[in-house]
């Protein structure tokens, strides 16, 4: 696969994330409620297996390590935080949870993809 495709991957996986991290910190001064975060990391992650298939997860990855990322480095430089307790172990939790929203998005995004590329696989047989 060329690089100029992981490459736009990564960077549209990343904007989507960056996006999400400054929702998530600072619009309305941080106090944005945790299921729209979701929400809208679900969404980027259906989009990402929509468009690419089993590649949008490069995409994916890269949307989802923003998220937990932007906490862990605030936590490192004592920055106030969103995430109550902001402990490693809260990141850690943050991680897993956000990662297996990231999986299913991805996941019913490839499956939403070859549902519209092949509407009936049964008729095919």
């Amino acid at each position: 696969m060329p690089p100029s495709k992981w490459i736009a991957r990564i960077s549209t996986g990343l904007a989507a994330g960056i996006a999400i991290v400054y929702i998530d910190n600072y619009a309305f001064g941080g106090e944005v409620s945790p299921i729209i975060i979701v929400i809208m990391l679900l969404a980027a992650t259906i989009t990402a297996g929509v468009t690419w298939g089993r590649n949008g997860a490069t995409s994916a990855i890269a949307t989802w390590v923003c998220i937990p990322s932007a906490h862990f480095v605030k936590h490192i430089f004592g920055m106030p935080d969103t995430l109550h307790p902001n402990t490693y172990l809260s990141i850690l939790y943050l991680a897993v949870f956000t990662l297996a929203v990231a999986i299913s998005g991805t996941v019913g995004g490839v499956l939403i993809r070859t549902r519209l590329h092949d509407p009936d696989p049964i008729a095919r047989e």
